[in-house]
C-alpha cells in the first residue's frame, strides 16, 4: 500500500499541558482509522496537524506530493448569502451534478429534508453541519479526517454515512481518520484504532471490538493502579461478546483469548434482581399512557406531534426511544415529566414515582455555576450505592473521570464533557426511580460512556432513553420503542427492525432525488436494488429477533429457578415471579411468531 503522510517525532504543548510528545505515525492507502481518547487528550489536535492546519513545536508533517486532503472539523463556516445548493457543489451547473450518481446519493443520504435553494444563514447548526459533511463528501480527496461527523446526525444519517464510507473507495485506495463518540460507527467502518493518551499514539488492530480486547490484554498487564479501569473495559468487553449484533466476525483478534478473558465475568445486568429493587421503591404503578395526543398551533390550524399514544411503563423497564429528528421524542419525554400538558388523553403515575431528567442542556448547573465542584457535591447525599457496594461522592467522581484536584474548580470553568458527568453525578445522587435520559452522549468520549453505562447497569429503578445512538441504545435498554407518524410501536427486532421500517418509508431516497434534477433509473434496476436491500434488513432482524429470544429464554429459566428455590409460603413473592414469568413467555411466544415470519419471508 502506497504512504500518503506521515508525522516524524512531533511535539506539541499548550500552556497548561504536553499534548503530543516525539509521536511517530503514518497513514497509506487503504487505511480506515478510529481515533479514541479522554477528551482534552489530543484527538482533534493530532486530525489539525495531519491536516496540516496547525504546525507542531518540533518534528514535522510530511505528505506525498500533490495529496488532496480533507478536514470536517467542528467549526462548520458557512457564509450567509450561499444558498444549500451553492455550499455544497458550488458553481458546478445544475445538470452536471444531477447527473452524477455519486453526488445525488450524497444530497439524498444527508440534505434529503432540506430545500437546496434555501440561504444557509436561516439553517439550525445540525443542518449546517449537515452542509459541511456533505460539501466534503462531495469532493474527492485522498484522504478525509472526520472530527465527530455523526453529531447532528439521526440513526439513518449515522447508518447511511457508514455505509458511504465502507463503499467509497475501492479495496486499499483512499485513506480515513475520524474522531467519533459512536462505538458502534467506530466498528463499523474502522479497521485499525490510534488511542491518543499521555502525549502518546498507541496504535490497535481492528475497531472498536478488538481494540477494547487489546486494551482489555494491556490493562491486565499493567499496575495495580490501573486495576479500577480494568475492571470496566473487562465489562465493556463482555457486553461485546455476549450481546452486541455483528461483532464477533468483524474484528480480526483472537475470540479465544475474548472468551477466556470474559470467562468468570458476570451479566453486564442482573435484571431479575433490579426489576425486583425497582419494584421495592416503586410499587407496581409506574407510568400509563392512554389515549396521548399532541398538537401545536400553525397559522392555518394545528400541527399534529403525536396520536394516540398508549404506553405502559412498569417498575425496572429500560426502555429506548427511537425516531428521526422533529418525530417529538422530546416532546413524549417532556408529557411524561410532566413538563409539557398533552392536547388529550390521560397519563397516570404512581404516587411514589420520582422522575429525574438528563436533558441535552445544562441549564441545572447555571445557578452554581461560580460555585466549586466540592461545595455543590457536600449538600447532596453523603454515600451512594452501586452494585452492592458504598460509594463516597468522591469515589463516584473518581469513577467518572475526576480528579482529587479538580474538586475545587469552579463549575463555569468545567468542559462540556465534564459538566454532563457532573450532571449525571447529581441526579444520581438524589436517588429518584424514574431517570429520563434525552441524547446523554452529548460530549462524553468513549472512556466516560462506558463509565456511565457501568453506574446505570446497577441502578434500580425505570429508565427512558431518547438516542441517535445506537452503541448506547443496545446497551442499557432491554427494549426498544419507535416513534413513527406520530405513533408509538414496539420494536421486538430491535435497532435492525427500525431501519428497516425507516427504509421502507423514508422519503430521503436516492430515486427522489434523481426524478427531482431530472435523472432516471430503470424499474428493474430500482427493484433489484430494493430486494437486495430488503433481504439484507430481513436476515438482519431475524439475527437482532434471535438474539432477543435467547436473552428472554434466559430469563424464564432465572424465573423457573427462582420459583423452585422460592418459600412456597410466600403466596405474595410467588405471585409477583409468577407475573414476571407471564410477561416473559409471552413476550417470547411474540418474538417466535416474528421470527417465523420473517423467516419465511428471506426464503
Amino acid at each position: 500500500m502506497a504512504h500518503l503522510l506521515g508525522v516524524e517525532d512531533i511535539t506539541l504543548e499548550f500552556p497548561t499541558k504536553q499534548v503530543l510528545s516525539k509521536v511517530r505515525l503514518g497513514l497509506a492507502d487503504g487505511d480506515r482509522v478510529g481515533l479514541v481518547g479522554r477528551n482534552g487528550d489530543g484527538k482533534s489536535t493530532l486530525l489539525r496537524l495531519l491536516a496540516e492546519r496547525i504546525e507542531p513545536d518540533s518534528g514535522k508533517v510530511v505528505h506525498r506530493n500533490g495529496l488532496q486532503v480533507s478536514l470536517l472539523d467542528q467549526a462548520d463556516a458557512l457564509p450567509a448569502g450561499q444558498t444549500i445548493r451553492d455550499a455544497v457543489v458550488g458553481d458546478v451547473p445544475d445538470h452536471v451534478w444531477a447527473s452524477d450518481p455519486r453526488i445525488r446519493d450524497i444530497l439524498a443520504g444527508l440534505l434529503g429534508d432540506l430545500e437546496l435553494s434555501s440561504d444557509v444563514a436561516g439553517l439550525s447548526g445540525g443542518q449546517r453541519r449537515r452542509i459541511a459533511l456533505a460539501r466534503l463528501l462531495v469532493g474527492e480527496p485522498e484522504v478525509i479526517m472526520l472530527d465527530e461527523p455523526t453529531n447532528h446526525l439521526d440513526l439513518e444519517g449515522v447508518t447511511w454515512l457508514a455505509e458511504h464510507l465502507k463503499r467509497r473507495w475501492p479495496a486499499n485506495r483512499g485513506a480515513l481518520l475520524v474522531v467519533t463518540h459512536d462505538r458502534w460507527f467506530l466498528d463499523e467502518v474502522c479497521t485499525s484504532t490510534w488511542e491518543v493518551h499521555d502525549g502518546i499514539v498507541e496504535p490497535f488492530e481492528g475497531g472498536y471490538a478488538a481494540y477494547v480486547l487489546q486494551r482489555v490484554e494491556r490493562d491486565r498487564q499493567a499496575a495495580a493502579t490501573e486495576a479500577r479501569r480494568q475492571n470496566l473495559m473487562r465489562k465493556e468487553l463482555a457486553w461485546l461478546r455476549r450481546g452486541a449484533p455483528a461483532r464477533t466476525s468483524k474484528p480480526k483478534f483472537r475470540i479465544e483469548a475474548a472468551n477466556e478473558l470474559i470467562r468468570s465475568e458476570p451479566p453486564v445486568r442482573d435484571s431479575v434482581e433490579l426489576s425486583r429493587m425497582a419494584t421495592a421503591r416503586l410499587g407496581k404503578d409506574v407510568l400509563e399512557l392512554h389515549d396521548v395526543t399532541k398538537s401545536y398551533p400553525a397559522e392555518d390550524g394545528e400541527i399534529p406531534v403525536l396520536t394516540g399514544i398508549d404506553w405502559m411503563i412498569g417498575p425496572g423497564d429500560r426502555f429506548g426511544l427511537l425516531g428521526p429528528n422533529g418525530a417529538g421524542k422530546s416532546t413524549l419525554l417532556k408529557i411524561i415529566t410532566g413538563e409539557v400538558e398533552p392536547s388529550g388523553g390521560r397519563i397516570k403515575r404512581g404516587k411514589t414515582v420520582q422522575v429525574a431528567v438528563l436533558s441535552q442542556q445544562l441549564s441545572e448547573l447555571d445557578e452554581v455555576a461560580d460555585e466549586r465542584i466540592s461545595d455543590v457535591i457536600g449538600r447532596k447525599r453523603t454515600s451512594y450505592v452501586t452494585g452492592g457496594k458504598e460509594l463516597t461522592p468522591g469515589q463516584l467522581l473518581e469513577r467518572l473521570g475526576f480528579t482529587s484536584a479538580q474538586l475545587a474548580t469552579p463549575i463555569k470553568d468545567l468542559s462540556g464533557g465534564q459538566k454532563r458527568r457532573l450532571q449525571l453525578l447529581l441526579i444520581l445522587l438524589d436517588e429518584p426511580n424514574v431517570l429520563v435520559m434525552d441524547e446523554p452522549t452529548n460530549d462524553l468520549d468513549t472512556d466516560m460512556l462506558a463509565a456511565m453505562e457501568d453506574l446505570l447497569d446497577t441502578w434500580p429503578g425505570t429508565l427512558l432513553v431518547a438516542s441517535h445512538d445506537r452503541y448506547l441504545l443496545e446497551r442499557i435498554t432491554d427494549h426498544q420503542y419507535a416513534l413513527l407518524d406520530g405513533q408509538l410501536r414496539h420494536l421486538p427486532g430491535g435497532v435492525e427492525q427500525y431501519l428497516q421500517l425507516r427504509s421502507g418509508a423514508d422519503s430521503r431516497t436516492s430515486s427522489e432525488v434523481e426524478t427531482s434534477s431530472g435523472g432516471s433509473r430503470s424499474s428493474s434496476e430500482v427493484e433489484t436494488s430494493l430486494s437486495a436491500a430488503e433481504l439484507r434488513n430481513l436476515r438482519k432482524e431475524v439475527g437482532a429477533i434471535e438474539r432477543r429470544m435467547e436473552k428472554v429464554q434466559a430469563l424464564i429459566d432465572t424465573l423457573h429457578a427462582r420459583m423452585a428455590d422460592h418459600d412456597h409460603a410466600d403466596y405474595t413473592g410467588l405471585a409477583g415471579l409468577n407475573e414476571e414469568l407471564r410477561i416473559a413467555e409471552s413476550e417470547l411466544g411474540e418474538l417466535e411468531e416474528r421470527w417465523l415470519e420473517l423467516s419465511e419471508q428471506a426464503e
